[in-house]
């Protein structure tokens, strides 16, 4: 799974939870300055990847103490893409 398709999978998830539109999201965009995206948003955020990620690399998961780094979209889209390696 490459660079793009993460940022497209993030934004997808985001959009959803967020009930905002995926092209309004920004790599750069701050989960809580700019998208107005609270803890329990991003714990949804975190599932929606795992689960989705699981299928295809087994046993994908982000772990809780991993959360606090996690502040931008970017940030979110360079830990799963590094977990995939």
């Amino acid at each position: 799974m490459g660079r793009d398709e993460v940022v497209t999978l993030v934004k997808d998830c985001l959009a959803e939870i967020l009930e905002i539109e995926p092209s309004g999201i920004n790599e750069g965009d701050a989960f809580a300055g700019d998208l107005d995206a609270d803890s329990l948003a991003l714990i949804e955020l975190v599932e929606a990847i795992e689960e989705e990620l699981a299928e295809r690399s087994v046993g994908f998961r982000i772990e809780d103490e991993d959360l606090e780094d996690l502040r931008t979209v970017r940030d979110a889209v360079d830990y799963v893409v590094a977990k995939l390696g």
